[in-house]
């Protein structure tokens, strides 16, 4: 093998070494020709690549070859462009007492030298090609540039109109960056805001990735790539973004907020701006809103069925109506035009959002702002001082917030509001689990609207899909139990997604006293859909369904936004069967509380309750006498006859009364409680109010006392009267026991047990 030549480049030296070439050309360079100048020479000479050529280099000085697209954005501040530009070194990470620089000359000892001097770090070289080199400074210490090769690249600025209004003043600007006011940057800004708007995007995302920057569209809510560049140049826009956000550019460390309203081509639209920090960068959300997309109910597109439902809803003059559904399901667009709706100039509204997203005429709209002390619950407290009638909270999100939402509708208000829940009943479960007892959410709750959005097939482009199926259609088919009627293609007037623009499908929850009942006996959310489903609920699948049967989605689009699910013919038969059976009763209420101890149980030994039955909760085993087993089914459950003339106490007795078996008929006062015990003596206890109209319940219960049919009936009466008087009266008049209000669940129960077995003893 040839030694080498004593005079030879230490890049053909490298070269040599790592088995590239056994017989190196005559000298392309001299041996003192600068690293760059020999290093493009040689790679040419031998025909080989850049990779190749620092693979090499590396493996000659025992180090790395440097990957430029993992460089620390922070690491170029430790050391000036003068020193990069001079030796072509990049940095790449700083490592407290070193620096990581790539270079393409690892023996340059007085670049090492002046490195050191410069960052106050020791050197540590990795290899990458002078090109790469070339590219990575004049990226990271001149952006402005790079910024202007990629405008000229995406075309015509001309085309673009946007300004941006109430920008920040200049004395708001650190002095280093107030050339961000100006220039590619702002160029490039704006035309990234003139495309999303153009597309109809509702969110753009500026994010850092490995090999530099993305930004993405979110056009009917789904994400769509728009351009990349690199780290350098996103930081230049993400930079330019907050200062049209006013937000604290020279803070990179922390999330920030802001907002701003550009004009683009003539129409103003409101920006919403979050940023986060990401792998040594910023990630940036910017949310686009049109104030002028609020519009009525109609534009919703709602289908009539759920407008009607929606309208019943809106009349009623106190209660909760809350719209549920992810974030983007267009919950606000649906409350905004229920607001439009209602609002008239003879009914005071209040907002309390976070943010306010749209201004609407003739509503006072209050944002949130925590650190001044402005929070839902606070907003709320003085709206309540301000003789609203109707009330709009942006987000029930906390305990504080949904107790004074249900105060504000106890006392006559109607409340309109937005949770996070899945679906419609979900709603329920959410408002109890925030803290509220299911007492108030049965006697606050009007109704429930959970809403998505599906996107709509481009009318110019979208095909009836005939005979053959493909193969996801014919799988999905399967999942939903229908057939599509017509099919994506893509053309330019959807950017080739096949669809253009989106639909709403909702469920709406309109509570029944069937439904207030369950919620009370604590039935799960699953008996509580398929009752809502009986009394005409339809649910989100069926609200899709019926939209891709009507040619204007997709089954893939269903499944998108929905999930995988069962089929439409399982759901259908489930709903059948769960409605099939009276609500509170059968196997079905069984297995519900099974694994819940009764309130009696709990509270006294079970005994016989009456000649009827055994007391709620006792074991079979407890019959002594099959006879009277026998007896017991043929009589059936105690009976109860619940006098009240407020329906929503009467519906909380009444659900704890039937949770532990009892039979219950209701009366509204004690006129009517008289009247059917002369048709009907035969109740094994009555359970009084004690101040009603028309006939208190201390005159009822003398009237009772003094007919011979009912001497004897067993009688608890409800007073919210407290004092030792008021209990002597009470029982010198003949009652059996009384309670104080409001009703205690278990006390209650373990009461009427007592008093049935004091009357059977």
């Amino acid at each position: 093998m040839d030694s080498p030549v004593h005079h030879e480049h230490w890049i053909a030296r490298a070269v040599r070494r790592a088995g590239l070439v056994d017989d190196m050309p005559s000298a392309p360079v001299d041996h003192g020709a600068p690293a760059p100048e020999a290093w493009e020479a040689i790679r040419d000479s031998i025909h080989a690549d850049d990779a190749t050529m620092a693979a090499a280099v590396a493996s000659f000085f025992r180090t790395q070859v440097a990957d430029l697209s993992t460089a620390q954005p922070t690491a170029t501040q430790l050391l000036p462009p003068s020193v990069a530009r001079k030796y072509l070194v990049f940095p790449m990470a700083d490592k407290n007492r070193s620096l990581v620089v790539a270079t393409c000359d690892p023996s340059d000892l007085e670049a090492e030298r002046e490195i050191g001097f410069a960052s106050g770090r020791r050197p540590e070289f990795v290899v990458a090609s002078p090109a790469a080199l070339h590219q990575a400074v004049e990226l990271a210490y001149e952006p402005d540039r790079a910024v202007e090769d990629i405008l000229g690249r995406m075309g015509d600025m001309d085309r673009v109109s946007l300004e941006v209004l109430e920008e920040a003043e200049d004395d708001s600007v650190p002095a280093e960056e107030a050339d961000l006011d100006s220039g590619p940057a702002v160029k490039l800004a704006n035309l990234i805001l003139h495309e999303a708007i153009t597309q109809g995007a509702s969110d753009i995302h500026i994010q850092p990735t490995v090999a530099g920057g993305v930004v993405r569209f979110r056009v009917d809510g789904v994400l769509r790539t728009g351009v990349q560049f690199p780290l350098p140049v996103m930081s230049r826009v993400v930079s330019r973004i907050k200062v049209v956000g006013k937000m604290d550019i020279a803070d990179r460390l922390r999330p920030q907020d802001g907002r701003a309203q550009i004009l683009n081509q003539g129409r103003k639209f409101d920006l919403r701006i979050s940023t986060v920090p990401v792998r040594g960068a910023e990630k940036v959300v910017i949310r686009i809103l049109d104030p002028t997309s609020v519009g009525t109910l109609e534009e919703t597109r709602l289908p009539l069925e759920d407008l009607d439902k929606l309208r019943h809803l809106l009349r009623q003059r106190d209660g909760i109506v809350v719209v549920t559904g992810p974030t983007g399901s267009g919950k606000t667009t649906t409350l905004y035009g229920s607001l439009a709706e209602i609002a008239t100039d003879e009914v005071n509204i209040m907002t309390v959002e976070d943010p306010v997203e749209y201004e609407l005429p003739g509503l006072a709209q209050i944002q949130v702002e925590p650190k001044k002390g402005v929070t839902f619950a606070s907003a709320l407290k003085a709206i309540l001082r301000q003789d609203p009638d109707v009330i709009f909270v942006g987000e029930i999100r906390d305990l504080e917030t949904a107790e004074m939402a249900a105060q504000a509708s106890l006392t006559g208000h109607l409340v309109l509001a937005t949770v996070h829940a899945n679906d419609a009943v979900g709603a329920i479960r959410r408002l109890t689990d925030l803290g509220l007892d299911t007492t108030t959410v049965v006697q606050t709750l009007r109704g429930a609207l959970a809403q998505r959005l599906v996107r709509q097939l481009c009318p110019d482009c979208a095909v009836p899909v005939g005979d053959e199926l493909t193969v996801e259609e014919v799988e999905l088919e399967a999942v939903f139990g229908m057939a599509p009627v017509r099919r994506a293609v893509g053309c330019e007037e959807c950017h080739f997604q096949g669809y253009r623009g989106r639909l709403p499908i909702a469920e709406i929850l309109q509570m029944s006293s069937s439904i207030e009942h369950m919620v009370l006996v604590g039935d799960p959310p699953s008996r509580i859909e398929a009752r809502a489903r009986s009394d005409g609920m339809r649910s989100l699948l069926d609200a899709a369904l019926e939209r891709v049967a009507a040619g204007e989605t997709t089954l893939e689009e269903v499944q998108r936004v929905l999930g995988d699910t069962i089929s439409h013919d399982d759901h259908e038969e489930e709903t059948t069967e769960a409605t099939s059976r009276p609500v509170g009763s059968g196997s079905d209420a069984d297995e519900a509380t099974s694994g819940e101890t009764p309130a009696a149980e709990t509270a006294t030994d079970a005994a016989p309750a009456s000649a009827g039955a055994p007391a709620a909760g006792r074991d079979a085993s407890a019959v002594a006498d099959p006879a009277d087993a026998a007896t017991d089914e043929e009589d059936g459950p105690p009976r109860v006859l619940l006098v009240d003339d407020d329906p929503v106490a009467r519906a909380i007795a009444r659900a704890l009364l039937e949770r532990d078996r009892f039979e219950v008929q209701e009366a509204e006062d004690g006129q009517a409680a008289l009247d059917i015990l002369v048709r009907d003596p035969d109740f094994s206890i009555v359970v009084l109010d004690l101040d009603m109209p028309r006939l208190g319940g201390q005159e009822t219960l003398q009237q009772i006392r003094a007919t011979p049919a009912t001497a004897a009936l067993p009688a608890i009466v409800l007073t919210g009267r407290a004092g030792a008087d008021s209990e002597a009266a009470l029982l010198r008049d003949g009652a059996d026991d009384y309670l104080n209000k409001p009703i205690d669940a278990v006390r209650f129960g373990a009461r009427v047990q007592a008093a049935l077995r004091r009357a059977g003893g």
